[in-house]
């Protein structure tokens, strides 16, 4: 059994013996460690700065002169080292269009991956709860993106 389905079945046991149904994951690890649980090893100290780093690139944000819209200033792209989730930002500036391409498809890929999963857990749920409303959203974001877009438009006209 690998960690992750060891872990998870924890889950389920802390369930059984708590019988809470909405889980707190700092009390799932608080009883685990009391069962005796082996505690994981602290990051380094480097490493823990390295993704404080990762979080301060991945937040920053500029405005275009013209449109006045924020953007993300650094982009993800993988290493290329063969070390899977090592990756490494290049600003908007920077961004040769190969490097700026992997980095959108490879957000765009995570959508995907997201709306396909959140499609499999509302079929579940709908299947599940056949006396209920089914729950169904449209995957094609398109016209939830454009609103969004000029969302912030229609707000600076009313200020």
């Amino acid at each position: 059994m690998s960690k992750r389905q060891e872990m998870q079945r924890f889950i389920r046991y802390y369930k059984e013996q708590t019988g809470a149904t909405e889980v707190d994951m700092h009390k799932v690890a608080a009883f685990a460690q009391q069962t005796g649980w082996k505690m994981p090893i602290p990051p380094s100290p480097l490493d823990m700065l390295a993704k404080q780093f990762t979080q301060a690139a991945s937040e920053e944000t500029e405005y275009d002169e013209d449109t006045g819209k924020p953007f993300r200033v650094y982009h993800a792209i993988p290493a290329g080292n063969g070390q899977l989730g090592l990756f490494h930002y290049v600003t908007m500036a920077d961004a040769k269009r190969p490097q700026m391409l992997k980095a959108a498809v490879m957000r765009r890929e995570q959508m995907v991956r997201d709306g396909l999963q959140l499609t499999l857990d509302l079929e579940r749920w709908n299947k599940i709860n056949p006396a209920e409303e089914p729950i169904v959203l449209p995957m094609d974001m398109t016209l939830d993106i454009e609103i969004a877009k000029h969302a912030d438009d229609e707000e600076d006209k009313a200020a």
